[in-house]
């Protein structure tokens, strides 16, 4: 897998609430870097951003939420290496919707709610293509079938004339999945793709995900709070914490050797066919609340290791190995130079 060429780097990205109680920090301070044909999941206990970050990168973010003055959202999918890119963050309305659907898709974590129940499926697809490239009805029609059809989806000629209430939800998510390949996008966007699906159904869209990007290229950016499915498809892992990425890893080296007490704890929630007698571990305490986060580290009250530096300061980026980064006082002696 190429990881030359850098998609997408975020930089500082802070997404606040304004609420007559305060700003809810929503996401505070993230930092990461997605390339060419890589899949990154983003994981994390439900509140801690991860969708929001996905909002912000195709300007879904709206009042009372704002993306804060010095976020960095540099989209570098459209432009020649090394080149510095678009900064998604501070770009126009025009510049958004050229973008969102065209280079920059996603796929939304409840079909049934995302699709217009209104307008047929395939009328819903040939939009967005007429929207973004210069064709006419029946080619965009011809297409929308060829992507049903490419999705897993029997008789798509027939298909492309149904309402999403004539589908089943796991025929809704492989709708919503062509719509968003549709003008074969450089970076897709997954936010929890597999919920509410059931098992089988799950296997069948993350394997045609892997397909899909294997053909095409398209990175993915894979939202979800299930480490089996992170554990079958990622290349990159990002773990949050109230706002902010602590630990960010290839998936084998964050499985093998996690640094972080919460990514820790994640792993030991984990149910195990080894170990059928042991009760599941769990992280005491609960997430604290966003709009009185703490002075120091947000996970030191629920964190097993630590010390009172963690409860006056916020930790710094510690570089383990090779793309595998920690934000904690634990490991302070084991950077490396290079970051």
């Amino acid at each position: 897998m190429s990881i030359n060429k850098k998609v997408l780097k975020v930089e500082d990205l802070r997404i606040y609430f304004h609420t007559k109680s305060g700003d809810a920090k929503a996401v505070d301070g993230n930092h990461f870097t997605m390339y060419e044909n890589e899949t990154l999941a983003i994981v994390g206990e439900s509140g801690c951003g991860k969708s929001v970050t996905a909002m912000s990168i195709l300007g879904l973010v709206d009042k009372p939420g704002e993306i804060m003055p010095g976020s960095k959202i540099m989209y570098t999918g459209n432009v020649p290496e090394n080149a510095e890119g678009l900064n998604l963050a501070q770009a126009s309305d025009e510049q958004i919707r050229e973008i969102r659907g065209n280079e920059i898709s996603m796929i939304f974590q409840e079909p049934m709610s995302s699709l217009n129940p209104v307008i047929t499926v395939g009328d819903q697809i040939t939009e967005n293509i007429m929207t973004h490239e210069d064709v006419d009805a029946k080619a965009a029609r011809e297409r929308a079938i060829e992507l049903l059809s490419e999705v897993g989806i029997s008789r798509p000629e027939k298909v492309v004339d149904n309402y999403p209430f004539q589908l089943s939800g796991g025929m809704c998510q492989r709708v919503m999945i062509a719509m968003a390949l549709s003008c074969k996008p450089k970076l897709l966007i997954a936010d929890e793709p597999t919920t509410a699906l059931d098992v089988t159904i799950q296997a069948q869209i993350l394997s045609l995900m892997n397909r899909l990007k294997e053909k095409t290229g398209t990175s993915i950016m894979l939202i979800t709070h299930d480490l089996g499915v992170v554990a079958q498809v990622a290349d990159h892992v990002n773990v949050m914490y109230a706002g902010k990425v602590v630990e960010s890893a290839p998936v084998n080296e964050l499985f093998e050797n996690p640094k972080h007490p919460y990514t820790i704890g994640l792993m030991k929630s984990m149910p195990s066919l080894a170990d059928k007698e042991e009760r599941l571990s769990t992280i005491e305490g609960s997430v604290p609340n966003s709009l009185y986060l703490p002075k120091g580290c947000y996970f030191a009250d629920r964190c097993p290791f630590a010390m009172e530096k963690c409860k006056a300061e916020q930790p710094s980026d510690t570089k383990i190995k090779s793309r595998h980064h920690v934000w904690c006082f634990l490991h302070e002696e084991e950077d490396h130079a290079g970051k």
